[in-house]
């Protein structure tokens, strides 16, 4: 759930609290979804349940389900249809952070404040958890698709968006040129085009596959996709911002650790300073991109101006 935070002058306290109120209900909804979707299991490989359900069910903004529920709000959808994906989408997501945490990715031995799957299920458990939450993921959209078959055309396409996303092409092409990037100063346009891929692409799989399910026109489309562009840029902008500046208390892993394994990032290739501005310019930028749906775009304006100003 959002913590109580200093607003900034971009968004004043009764907005952010009305901002809130409702990021947290959904918060809720989402867990309590993830939940049944992921339940406690008994059976002899139960305890791939239980690592999954430790990274799953660990707290995080839930950001990217979130963001699929609102574009849906925002179009006139219906929630209930975009759910199973918004999950879907979550459960693909930890997966990552499962693997990115394993001592021949990242070696990280903390994430949201506790101790990285690998350090409480062992290297190999946790390799699986991440393997098994990417099945159950498509397990879960496969699911939907086939209860709702009069969708099927829109369940498939939003399908196909988030398999993309997660893949070469996404996440994964992303974390490739992370890790050949090691211990190298990269160029600007390299380090723009990996996190496209490996952080934007998943936020942009969760506004974009949310609109092919509330069959949103090829203009609204459009300007959804320039918006989340925007958006998944300034999210890793920040990111890089708080490693450097951020309370590891607060974020629950520690700060500093892009600098100690030498890593590019927006912070290094082109200075706080600037990073800042990037940031700013591009938060303005994607709550112009959506003026057009007046009050309807309301939580989304909010939560843009949010991820801005957050502190973990």
């Amino acid at each position: 759930m959002l913590k109580d935070i200093t607003c900034s002058s971009e968004i004043n306290p009764e907005e952010f609290k009305r901002f809130k109120m409702k990021y947290n209900g959904w918060v809720d909804r989402i867990n309590e979804e993830l939940d049944r979707l992921i339940p406690e299991n008994n059976s002899p490989q139960g305890s791939i349940y239980d690592a999954m359900r430790y990274s799953l069910m660990a707290g995080g903004k839930r950001l990217r389900p979130v963001l699929a529920i609102a574009v849906s709000e925002m179009l006139g959808g219906d929630i209930e249809k975009v759910l199973p994906f918004a999950c879907a989408i979550e459960m693909i997501h930890t997966y990552s952070l499962i693997h990115d945490d394993l001592p021949c990715m990242d070696n990280d031995d903390y994430r949201r404040g506790k101790p990285t799957n690998h350090k409480v299920f062992g290297e190999a458990q946790a390799l699986l958890a991440g393997d098994a939450l990417l099945n159950r993921a498509f397990e879960v959209m496969a699911e939907s698709i086939s209860r709702v078959p009069e969708n099927a055309v829109e369940g498939v396409n939003a399908m196909r968006v988030i398999a993309e996303a997660s893949g070469t092409k996404g996440m994964i092409g992303g974390q490739v040129i992370d890790i050949k990037s090691e211990g190298k100063a990269i160029p600007g346009e390299l380090l723009l085009y990996m996190h496209k891929c490996k952080t934007g692409a998943l936020i942009k799989a969760s506004v974009l596959s949310a609109a092919v399910i509330c069959r949103a026109d090829t203009e609204t489309m459009k300007i959804l996709e320039e918006f989340v562009e925007c958006i998944g840029l300034a999210f890793q902008i920040k990111d890089d911002i708080l490693d450097v500046e951020g309370n590891s208390k607060v974020m629950g892993k520690n700060t500093g650790s892009d600098a100690a394994k030498s890593k590019s990032t927006f912070v290094s290739v082109y200075g706080l300073n600037q990073s800042k501005k990037m940031l700013l310019e591009l938060t303005d930028q994607a709550a112009g991109c959506i003026s057009g749906f007046g009050e309807k775009a309301w939580f989304l304006k909010s939560l843009t101006k949010y991820l801005a100003i957050r502190e973990m």
